[in-house]
């Protein structure tokens, strides 16, 4: 019996031990490459972040990547054919729960007011949503004019009149302030003194000292000297710029492709039994845009016009309970928590806008408009580092080298492919290579560079342009008020963080 118990204490003891062998393996405490320890000051003081965990950005939804088909679900006879079918996977990333809000947008033109108000009102000024965007020839809307944007009982409705220019840089001015409060709340820089900016008149010096700028701080470092600065020490006591391995700092905010839009729309999920719902026409499942559930039957799905004349449907219980935009939060949000993804505002979306763009895409991640861009250096020190050039908004200033823009790389376009050697006394050729589009084509607005795509469907849509596929297209310079937009993240660590 005693020897029967010793085995069994020995056979626990060697499974222990091999447990701990496994642990000890894994442990992220030292290099399993060389054998020496991370975080240790009597060696070369290599810090790695232990035990990181990603967080989900603020006001967003973890949307788990998959594969789907983007492109037509539905046929209409006097569609355009810009939509065609095809498989492809997108990654997991970020998405805001809901559009951006008028109440959002104030509070960064009340930034840029506190902070360029005095020395550079035309920033203050170019940054305000087009309110005239109501207008219309033929109805009375002053009273959206004089109180869309910026009356509470519309705080939370959608921005709109903003255009695809205006919403990028908002995107960057959201990302400076999460990355700089992150900061602060790290005790790793000083929180700035917004007061003291009554002072300042000289732009550049705002824009070059007392603006945080996400890329300027990692190339440069520099912050606020007027505010002071704090930095990370090291296991040395030295002080030390916080950079990406800190796990401190967010990825970018940004629109989102077209192809994370339109995946995000239909939150394909798979069900227990491994069926997945392919094919869906909406966001919300079944065709129909009335609430099938008993809780909520015959209730709107979403915003949008039920025919001519028909904005909201009859008084009472049935209609969809808005003339125009409703509130970002109403209507029933689809699988992945993301509401309003089919009607109250259409949404720009990151591409440049090309009718074949589902002709040729890439597998993974398609995207058309793709401009990769360089930080201008202005100067470099006696030790090597450089100093870039800062833009009136206290961003690092960039510029576009030699093919790297490929937003017409494999465009489809016949018309922009032709090689017009001749003698052309039409001048016809020259507006072709200038514009890409085909000039016999007078029926179909004209498409260039900077024209853009937006998704979804609007307050004044019919229920087709609320199918996720469908696709329209508007310079990245113009507005409307029936486009919003909500922001989207790129999902640092890839699918597996979903998982931890």
């Amino acid at each position: 019996m005693k020897l029967k118990i010793i085995a069994k204490l020995t056979l626990l003891l060697l499974v222990a031990t091999l447990v701990g062998c496994s642990n000890k393996s894994a442990n992220e405490g030292y290099s399993r490459a060389t054998g020496w320890n991370y975080n240790d000051k009597t060696a070369t003081g290599f810090t790695v972040k232990e035990n990181y965990f990603s967080e989900v950005p603020i006001g967003m939804v973890a949307i788990e990547g998959g594969s789907f088909t983007i492109g037509q679900k539905g046929e209409f006879i006097t569609a355009p054919r810009d939509n065609k079918p095809r498989r492809i996977t997108v990654s997991s990333f970020y998405m805001d729960e809901y559009e951006i809000r008028n109440i959002d947008w104030r509070e960064y033109t009340n930034w840029m007011q506190v902070v360029f108000g005095k020395a550079a009102p035309q920033l203050v000024e170019k940054a305000q949503p087009d309110v005239k965007v109501w207008r219309e020839e033929l109805a009375y809307n002053e009273p959206y004019l004089e109180n869309y944007f910026t009356h509470p009982a519309y705080d939370q409705y959608p921005v709109v009149g903003v255009t695809w220019e205006q919403a990028m840089d908002y995107c960057t001015w959201r990302t400076d302030r999460v990355n700089e409060l992150a900061l602060i709340n790290a005790g790793i820089i000083a929180p700035p003194d917004f007061a003291s900016l009554e002072k300042q008149t000289n732009i550049d010096s705002i824009a070059s000292n007392f603006v945080f700028n996400t890329q300027k701080y990692l190339l440069q470092g520099s912050y606020h000297p007027a505010f002071g600065k704090k930095s990370k020490k090291d296991l040395y006591g030295n002080d030390r710029k916080v950079d990406m391995s800190d796990g401190i700092l967010f990825s970018s905010y940004r629109l989102p492709t077209e192809a994370e839009w339109e995946f995000a729309a239909y939150a394909i999920k798979s069900s227990t039994d491994g069926m997945i719902p392919e094919g869906k026409i909406y966001p919300w499942s079944g065709a129909q845009m009335r609430n099938p559930t008993k809780q909520q039957l015959g209730q709107m799905e979403a915003n949008f016009v039920r025919g001519r004349g028909d904005m909201m449907g009859t008084s009472g219980s049935l209609n969809d309970k808005a003339t125009i935009t409703a509130p970002v939060n109403w209507y029933s949000p689809n699988d992945f928590g993301l509401y309003n993804m089919a009607g109250n505002v259409n949404e720009w979306v990151l591409d440049v806008y090309r009718s074949t763009t589902y002709d040729d895409v890439a597998e993974y991640n398609s995207f058309r408009g793709n401009v990769y861009l360089t930080p201008i250096v202005s100067g470099v020190d006696a030790a090597g580092n450089k100093s870039y050039k800062v833009d009136s908004l206290g961003r690092i200033a960039t510029e576009v080298a030699k093919n790297d823009d490929v937003r017409n790389y494999k465009d489809g376009d016949p018309m922009s492919q032709l090689n017009f050697n001749i003698a052309d006394s039409t001048g016809l050729s020259s507006l072709m290579t200038k514009d890409k589009i085909d000039p016999t084509d007078v029926l179909r607005p004209k498409v260039t560079d900077k024209t853009r795509v937006y998704k979804g469907g609007s307050w004044k849509d019919r229920a087709y342009w609320l199918n996720p596929s469908t696709r329209r297209f508007m310079d990245q310079d113009k507005s409307s008020n029936d486009i919003g937009f909500r922001c989207a993240m790129s999902m640092i660590g890839g699918d597996n963080e979903l998982y931890k």
